[in-house]
């Protein structure tokens, strides 16, 4: 699809005589969010590293923006415009927050700091260092360094992970912000009810392959992820406005 910006085709990872992942795919798409679900160990964070060229697949392909890569580089993926947050570790704790806003924007200049620190409510927390921010609060602006990028492909890995509700709104505000600019964003977690409402289609993780499940409620709809992945037999009113 000529809107497809990011795709990991028949991925394959062995750590090991344990085959985590046997044929996997994962796309992401301009403008639209994409929630990569899997239960712990399914190898959700490992497709996302193989997509990011952050680790080499062991058999499989990459093409980002066109370009075949069967051993993509994560320098590489970058410099073309593709952002992975991990679920930890983004900032440095040697430097204030607005060390880290200068940095991105010394070395893009026509990146989206202000608008950044706006979005993500980070005014008040500029002049501090990471180390001093709750959980929460680092996600909040590892979120915002990667706004300000603007890149054309993030990949956040487990962004709502163990954080409050307030900062969980302020993050979903954000990545649909970022799609609305045209951004293929695609996220992985947990919580389930917020990363249904946030994203535009589904992808289930599960014994090593994925499961393309549509729109929300299509995937509610869906007998095997109910009751593999929720775990329940009943399908569940699918989330969005009253």
């Amino acid at each position: 699809m000529n809107d497809t910006i990011l795709q990991a085709d028949s991925i394959g990872k062995r750590f090991g005589r344990r085959t985590v992942l046997s044929a996997s795919t994962l796309w992401a798409r301009a403008g639209q969010v994409v929630a990569l679900l899997g239960r712990n160990g399914s190898g959700k964070t490992t497709l996302l590293k193989i997509a990011a060229g952050w680790m080499a697949p062991d058999w499989g392909i990459v093409i980002f923006r066109g370009e075949r890569a069967p051993r993509p580089r994560l320098w590489r993926q970058a410099r073309r415009g593709l952002f992975y947050l991990p679920d930890r570790g983004l900032l440095s704790p040697a430097f204030t927050l607005r060390r880290h806003f200068e940095a991105v924007a010394h070395h893009s200049p026509r990146a989206h700091v202000h608008e950044a620190i706006e979005l993500c409510a980070l005014g008040e927390l500029l002049d501090r260092r990471p180390r001093t921010f709750s959980g929460g609060e680092r996600r909040r602006a590892a979120v915002a360094v990667a706004f300000a990028r603007r890149p054309d492909c993030l990949l956040a890995d487990e962004p709502f992970h163990g954080i409050m509700p307030l900062d969980a709104e302020v993050l979903t505000d954000a990545f649909r912000a970022l799609a609305r600019t045209g951004c293929a964003v695609v996220v992985t977690g947990h919580e389930t009810p917020t990363l249904l409402d946030l994203a535009d289609d589904v992808l289930w993780q599960t014994a090593g392959t994925t499961h393309p499940l549509g729109p929300a409620h299509v995937a509610l709809a869906n007998d095997a992820f109910r009751r593999d992945y929720l775990a329940t037999d009943q399908a569940p009113r699918a989330p969005g406005p009253e």
